[in-house]
């Protein structure tokens, strides 16, 4: 079965558009670049063309998918040369197909002579040339520097050269000249097995590039000024002290964060590695760091004691480290002590008052009492269960009555009863509950309209209860305002611009997400998620492998790599990934889609009808993608229009769902849209700037 949605592959641009698919001429050179860098890679391109240099790059006919694939292997398979276009914007993007051409370029490389020059990695502006996102493969190589892609002709000469099969001496060396074209950065060691011969002689040739210089070791290391905060231990002697240390590592992450340029990873992967095994060169690889922050918390009567250590990464050594033994009344002050002196051992040299406007989670007042029930409160949320809601209640609700002005207690307790009433509760408590959610987020507004935590709480609620899909954007984009860094705030815009059929949008700020949060599960759901609704199959497929291989028995997570496979028409790895789905609805769904796909129509007729009879209740929305699947348009309309009376939650996907949108030229598509808010596709309302 072919895929059901033959979508562009988005991450890309055609650099001519209107010119003919790719023929595969014997000889051709291959560019590789992130979408963003298309302006350039154009100018790259058209140099090389008027030279009648052939060139390989994805056109507008070829789509996402195993066709886009197999071509693009083919072609890093066939090509003579390989040029890799690095940029700061290659460096940030955390996924993205020209990561695949890389690995595929590298992996050829092992297999071509050493007197054969095969990759030519060029950089477009001032990335610099020991950038840990490329491969080890190009970082041992020189590069040549072609600002905004200005291509001159000594370049496109020896292109040419190469491509004639010139062979040079090898370890010949070259030196900087000064001109425009110049690395501008220190020498790099060279590949004297595989690449140094032509290497070499492209280096002679250009005058570009800095002198070589051999036996230097060169590694792959993160960026210096990133690092993750590992959860402090606690060696209070009473578990129930646990709630402490974790607030105390999870302030210390808050406020490294307020400094520009520095990484600080995520409380969600950092606390991945509590009571780790692994060695710290394994956790900063995991993680994408180059320091580790970690230590322990004794909580005795009145008094605190912190140890701290702070761990290079690369080998492992202890760069800082620091005993502090202060009274519990301190807390705050002691807070910003290990904070500055974590900041002054990783030589940011930034003073407190060159942070960004921090988002304090202090109580304004100063009130410890207030502050520690918000640490209990926030403990007893992330264990993600009715019982430990209701108990996060009582302590964000505490905070509040220690403390009425405290903005952030209000916002955490508007927050969990969101959660409460959106996860556990119907009809009349959790309209009750939402009304509760509703004052804590207006009274946290009230105190502090500038608290990025408010605004999320209030869009959280928007988007949950009142499905007022455009209030709950105007809150996250201003949350997102006022702490540009904060991952929860991206991902949430994200996925409120994916309900409006944004999905780019969406994948971008789930990957800005990811970088400090690289070991989140359920960002890379929503990312397959969004890829799928793209019918970018491959990249969905990684996606969601990679949150199954974070959280191996989480519900949902099959469930979406069965919708993938069932969008491939593979009806044996459709039905085996259901069946691997956990019991419950989202396995009830992911069957009966599997079953649908397969020659036995009696087992998906019954499959449809234990889903209905089972759990027509919770998932309507997914029954309707099940009745869009076997074509039946009546079934899909009637369980979209219970799954809207419902409120079900799957209808913010109606824009990027792969089987409903086989629909899109309905009318009675555009009137749903319409009826509950959402742009009709083609709608110039669904070209807005973020």
């Amino acid at each position: 079965m072919t895929p059901l949605t033959e979508a562009p592959h988005p991450a890309r641009q055609p650099i001519r558009p209107g010119v003919s698919p790719l023929t595969e001429p014997t000889r051709a050179v291959f560019l590789s670049y992130a979408s963003q860098d298309a302006e350039a890679a154009e100018k790259i391109c058209e140099a090389l063309r008027a030279a009648g240099i052939e060139v390989w790059f994805d056109r507008s006919a070829l789509r996402g998918g195993d066709a886009w694939d197999q071509s693009i292997r083919r072609q890093i398979k066939n090509c003579v040369l390989f040029i890799p276009v690095v940029s700061r914007h290659t460096h940030e993007r955390a996924e993205g197909y020209f990561r695949l051409e890389w690995k595929l370029a590298v992996d050829r490389s092992h297999l071509i002579t050493a007197t054969k020059a095969f990759l030519l990695p060029v950089v477009i502006d001032d990335t610099p040339d020991d950038d840990d996102q490329v491969p080890d493969r190009f970082r041992e190589l020189q590069w040549t520097r072609l600002p905004a892609g200005e291509t001159p002709q000594p370049f496109v000469e020896r292109i040419l050269r190469l491509l004639s099969g010139e062979v040079a001496p090898p370890q010949e060396r070259t030196h900087s000249t000064g001109s425009a074209a110049t690395s501008g950065t220190p020498a790099r060691l060279w590949s004297g097995v595989l690449y140094g011969a032509i290497a070499a002689a492209v280096l002679l040739a250009f005058g570009y590039f800095g002198m070589e210089r051999f036996n230097r070791p060169k590694l792959s290391v993160p960026s210096a000024a990133s690092i993750a905060v590992l959860p402090l231990a606690n060696e209070s002697g009473e578990p129930n002290q646990q709630y402490f240390s974790d607030g105390i590592s999870e302030d210390l992450i808050t406020a490294l964060g307020q400094f520009p340029g520095l990484k600080v990873i995520g409380r969600s992967s950092a606390f991945q590695f509590r009571d780790s095994k692994e060695d710290s060169r394994s956790i900063g690889a995991k993680l994408g760091v180059a320091h580790l922050l970690e230590g322990s918390v004794r909580k005795s009567g009145d008094m605190i004691r912190v140890n701290a250590e702070l761990i290079d990464t690369a080998d492992g050594s202890m760069q800082w480290s620091e005993r502090f033994d202060r009274p519990y009344k301190d807390l705050f002050a002691l807070q910003d002590e290990i904070t500055r002196a974590v900041a002054e051992a990783l030589k940011t040299k930034l003073l407190p008052g060159e942070r960004a406007a921090e988002q304090s989670e202090r109580p304004p007042g100063g009130n410890l009492e207030a502050y520690n029930a918000l640490l209990q409160g926030r403990f007893y949320t992330r264990r993600d269960t009715e019982a430990d809601y209701r108990k996060a209640i009582e302590f964000f609700t505490q905070a509040t009555q220690v403390d009425p002005h405290y903005a952030l207690a209000w916002s955490k307790l508007s927050g969990v009863w969101t959660d409460l009433a959106g996860g556990y509760l119907e009809g009349a408590p959790a309209q009750e509950a939402y009304a509760k959610a509703r004052a804590a987020a207006d009274r946290a507004l009230a105190l502090a309209p500038d608290l990025a935590a408010a605004h999320v709480a209030r869009g959280y609620l928007l988007m949950t209860a009142d499905f007022d899909w455009r209030g709950a954007e105007v809150d996250y984009r201003r949350a997102l305002a006022l702490a540009p860094n904060d991952g929860l705030a991206k991902f949430n815009l994200g996925l409120l611009l994916a309900t409006f059929g944004e999905v780019d949008q969406a994948i971008e700020l789930t990957r800005q997400a990811l970088v400090n949060e690289p070991l989140q599960s359920t960002l890379y759901t929503w990312l397959a998620t969004y890829l799928s609704g793209l019918n970018r199959l491959d990249e969905a497929e990684r996606a969601i492998h990679k949150a199954i291989e974070l959280q191996p028995a989480a519900t949902g997570y099959h469930a979406l790599l069965t919708t993938i496979e069932v969008q491939r028409g593979n009806a044996q790895a459709a039905l085996a990934a259901a069946q691997q789905e956990p019991p419950g609805a989202w396995h009830d769904s992911a069957l009966a889609l599997a079953r649908h796909i397969g020659a036995d129509r009696s087992a998906a007729d019954a499959a449809l009808k234990a889903l209905i009879e089972k759990d027509a209740g919770i998932v309507p929305f997914q029954i309707a993608e099940v009745y869009a699947l076997r074509n039946d348009a009546k079934g899909t309309f009637e369980w979209l229009d219970r799954a809207w009376s419902n409120r079900d939650s799957g209808i913010q996907n109606l824009l990027y769902d792969p089987f409903i949108l086989r629909y899109k030229d309905d009318p009675r598509f555009a009137a749903f849209c319409r009826k509950i808010g959402l742009p009709v596709p083609g709608d110039p309302s669904l070209t807005r700037a973020l």
